[in-house]
C-alpha cells in the first residue's frame, strides 16, 4: 500500500498536468511580427488569451515601424489587435494590459494613443518605465483577453 500510493499520486498529477497542456493552444498570426525569441505570439487557454509583449515592429519587415514613439506605440497596438482577431477575440475582450516605456515622459502621448483603441470600459493596466526594450524599441505592450458568452459594450 505504501508503494502504490506514491505511484498513483504521481500518475494523477501527471495526467492533470498533461490535460492542462492539452487545453492550451498556441496562436500564430501572419499579420503580426514573428516572435524575435523563443516565445509564442499568444496562448489560448479555454476562453482566455495571453498575448506576449508586442513592439512597434512592422510585420512586413520585422523592423521597427519608425524611430518615433507614437508610430511605435500605434504599431504595437495594431500588432496586438491583429493577434486578437486571428484568435477570434477583439479589443473589447481585453481585460488587462501591461505597458513598458523607455521614457515615462511619453506617458501622456501613450494615453492619447491608447484612447484611440480603447474608448470605454478600459482594461486594468500598469505602465512601467524600463531601461531597455528588445530591438531598442520605445514601447512594449502585453495583454490578457477573456471571451465570455456576452460581449462587452
Amino acid at each position: 500500500m505504501k508503494r502504490i500510493f506514491p505511484a498513483v499520486l504521481l500518475m494523477v498529477i501527471s495526467m492533470g498536468c498533461s490535460r492542462q497542456y492539452e487545453l492550451s493552444e498556441i496562436v500564430s498570426c501572419p499579420n503580426a511580427p514573428a516572435a524575435i525569441g523563443p516565445y509564442s505570439q499568444a496562448v489560448r487557454v479555454g476562453n482566455m488569451l495571453y498575448l506576449s509583449g508586442q513592439l512597434g515592429l512592422d510585420p512586413a519587415t520585422n523592423k521597427l515601424a519608425d524611430t518615433g514613439f507614437e508610430a511605435q506605440a500605434r504599431q504595437a497596438l495594431e500588432n496586438l489587435k491583429a493577434i486578437l482577431e486571428s484568435a477570434g477575440f477583439s479589443l473589447k475582450d481585453v481585460v488587462q494590459c501591461q505597458v513598458f516605456l523607455t521614457d515615462m515622459d511619453q506617458y501622456p502621448a501613450f494615453n492619447a494613443i491608447y484612447r484611440e483603441y480603447f474608448e470605454e470600459h478600459f482594461p486594468a493596466r500598469a505602465v512601467l518605465e524600463v531601461s531597455r526594450i528588445p530591438a531598442d524599441g520605445m514601447v512594449e505592450i502585453m495583454m490578457v483577453a477573456v471571451r465570455t458568452g456576452g460581449s462587452r459594450n
